[in-house]
């Protein structure tokens, strides 16, 4: 896939951006009840911006997004249940999804077998992701008196499919929404001219 043109790319980080915005609220409120589409925007910014500052720019304004989510409640951030020393692992689990859509963007084919084969990789980014920061907060984050193996994986079993899930139907509608504008920009087909 080519890289978008600048004011394209500027188009979509501010829409992505608002789409983080707009259901990373939930992850610490019950504003909006859409499920977090983090994961998925990492994903989609590493497949369409690529930018490595790009990457770091979503990764402040996450952390914004939840300072000012958490401090609006009257809450402390760092006394936050979920701010503890394996905050910063999200720093590699966002990374894993960026970087993994960065790889794949040059090597994704026109059409629908581009789209299915982002959609594996994506899946294989997600769970990863997943398997990242729910480990780095089960292990590291001092919520749990005594952590074993088997309530990690009865967590991870219980959680990982519903994340990935979401990650994945955030990630299917931009790619409809994708296919359907690449399918109304396209030029129409040149008509052949009659010879005299």
């Amino acid at each position: 896939m080519k890289s978008l043109p600048g004011p394209i790319q500027l188009s979509l980080s501010c829409l992505l951006l608002i789409v983080m915005i707009a259901t990373r609220f939930h992850h610490f409120g019950d504003l909006l009840h859409l499920p977090d589409a983090s994961m998925a925007v990492f994903f989609l910014g590493g497949l369409y911006l690529r930018r490595h500052l790009g990457f770091v720019g979503f990764l402040l304004a996450a952390v914004a997004i939840d300072y000012f989510a958490i401090t609006g409640r009257g809450q402390d951030f760092f006394g936050h249940y979920c701010v503890t020393p394996s905050y910063a692992f999200l720093l590699l689990a966002y990374a894993v999804l960026w970087y993994a859509g960065r790889w794949y963007a040059p090597r994704m084919p026109a059409g629908w077998r581009g789209f299915v084969r982002v959609f594996g990789v994506a899946f294989v980014a997600a769970s990863l992701s997943f398997l990242i920061s729910n480990g780095a907060f089960y292990w590291f984050g001092g919520r749990y008196a005594e952590p074993n193996f088997a309530e990690y994986l009865s967590r991870v079993w219980r959680w990982g499919p519903l994340f990935v899930r979401t990650t994945l139907s955030y990630i299917a509608v931009a790619l409809v929404a994708h296919a359907a504008i690449a399918r109304i920009a396209r030029p129409p087909a040149s008509q052949p001219t009659a010879s005299r």
